[in-house]
């Protein structure tokens, strides 16, 4: 999945209401901004359902894109002002804390772990599904700015851009969250630390009981190329200030599901 590339004379053409322009625009659009969703919300539905009316926004809205700015960058901004404001996701916000989040993935800890058949898909939905649930404990500006930089890698003057705050002030909140992860992961995570007591193996059995991880559905490590092994083996080896990274980096990006594209392409298509 490469970044945000939409040719300056497709989006001119989009904007003159060319509808292959505008599919153009929506392919060169769409899984990102699903990522985007998916690592701030993390839930599969809720991220489907704001992909679907981020992807709306950015259509509907085309025409008051000036080229003032890159259009990744305006693009990052109409979803970040969905994000922010949409009362559904205000609505949706559980409130976890990284202590609330510390005590569940201690709760359940077994000291022999029971071998099951689809233990490795089992162990890898769980390793995936806590790495991405732990970003909920940081409050929206802060998850926010842990996405734009450390997840989608974007440059610090392009995500302050989008976020419309000042340089120095996107600096501070990257920083911050930066250190309120890697503080978790380095006293929670069996993964990052082996000072932890959560590892992955001992907390299976809770994770399946509870129903938060269920044989047979992995829609979090669908389509990931990296185990459970594979990620640990990779976090071991940098060094202990970039495990955390190596580990929110070590979550697949999911394509945005066809059945959104589809609709939407429906949409832009004569008769609509």
């Amino acid at each position: 999945m490469t970044a945000i590339s939409v040719k300056t004379e497709t989006v001119q053409a989009a904007q003159e209401g060319d509808r292959i322009a505008l599919e153009r625009v929506l392919e060169g659009v769409q899984d990102q901004i699903h990522h985007l969703a998916r690592r701030i919300l993390v839930n599969p539905e809720d991220a489907r359902e704001a992909t679907q009316e981020i992807l709306i926004l950015i259509l509907t809205k085309l025409s008051t894109f000036k080229g003032e700015s890159r259009f990744s960058t305006w693009v990052y901004r109409v979803a970040v002002r969905y994000l922010v404001s949409a009362k559904k996701v205000r609505d949706r916000d559980l409130g976890l804390t990284f202590d609330a989040f510390a005590a569940d993935l201690e709760d359940g800890l077994v000291s022999e772990p029971p071998k099951a058949p689809d233990d490795v898909l089992l162990l890898n939905e769980l390793r995936i599904s806590c790495t991405m649930a732990m970003l909920l404990c940081l409050t929206m500006d802060l998850r926010l700015a842990y996405v734009l930089g450390d997840i989608l890698e974007l440059e610090h003057g392009e995500a302050s851009s989008i976020l419309e705050i000042a340089p120095a002030a996107y600096r501070k909140r990257l920083s911050r969250a930066r250190e309120e992860v890697m503080a978790f992961t380095s006293r929670h995570c069996g993964i990052v630390s082996a000072k932890a007591k959560c590892i992955c193996p001992k907390r299976l059995p809770a994770a399946v009981a509870s129903g938060r991880i269920q044989p047979g559905s992995y829609p979090n490590s669908a389509g990931g190329a990296q185990t459970y092994h594979d990620a640990r083996r990779q976090v071991a080896s940098v060094i202990d200030g970039l495990k955390a990274f190596e580990l929110q980096n070590a979550v697949p990006r999911q394509r945005c599901p066809e059945d959104i594209r589809v609709q939407l392409t429906e949409i832009l298509s004569p008769g609509h």
